[in-house]
């Protein structure tokens, strides 16, 4: 596996090797002892996997109480995948990173806990499997406002994206619950 850097170190872009001939390709996507090796030693205790039609952005969520590490890989289709920086402790708090994940790369991205994390789709569909190091508590859920000016996020944006209501509603950075 290689690891490429991102402008916020705590977020990891990960090249897993893929092995292909004329019947397909094989993929190890997740090796505990690679991951502990890379510093990422933590126990993934759920798999999530959505589907979205193309143009449809969701996030920017994260969970206060239960924050989740998130490994995340897109086995269909094409994302902008962003995450922001809600440790008001850090140097890079309030900063975003974003990298496209498609199905034809073996690419994933590793966002620890206390990041708020999202996606926009640019395909005409996309499906994206993540691994949690927590338990989804929706009690704790919050959702940081996608297009806040403070944020200032790059969304490679084809038209108004679709959104949920939650989405359409969320927090600016400025009034949303953070992390030490």
């Amino acid at each position: 596996m290689d690891v490429r850097p991102t402008q916020i170190p705590d977020v990891k872009l990960l090249m897993l090797r893929k092995h292909g001939d004329s019947r397909g390709f094989f993929s190890e996507t997740y090796n505990r002892r690679d991951f502990a090796a890379l510093g990422i030693g933590l126990e993934f205790v759920q798999d999530n996997h959505s589907r979205s039609a193309g143009n449809v952005l969701r996030g920017l969520h994260y969970q206060v109480r239960q924050p989740q590490g998130k490994l995340v890989r897109v086995t269909a289709g094409e994302i902008w995948d962003v995450a922001v920086d809600l440790r008001s402790s850090s140097a890079t708090f309030g900063k975003w990173v974003a990298s496209a994940l498609d199905a034809g790369s073996a690419r994933c991205i590793w966002i620890p806990a206390g990041f708020a994390h999202g996606f926009l789709v640019l395909s005409e569909s996309a499906e994206v499997q993540y691994k949690t190091t927590d338990y989804y508590a929706p009690e704790h859920e919050r959702t940081l406002l996608w297009n806040d000016p403070a944020l200032a996020i790059s969304w490679p944006l084809a038209g108004e994206p679709l959104l949920a209501d939650k989405d359409r509603r969320g927090t600016p950075l400025a009034a949303a619950e953070t992390f030490a």
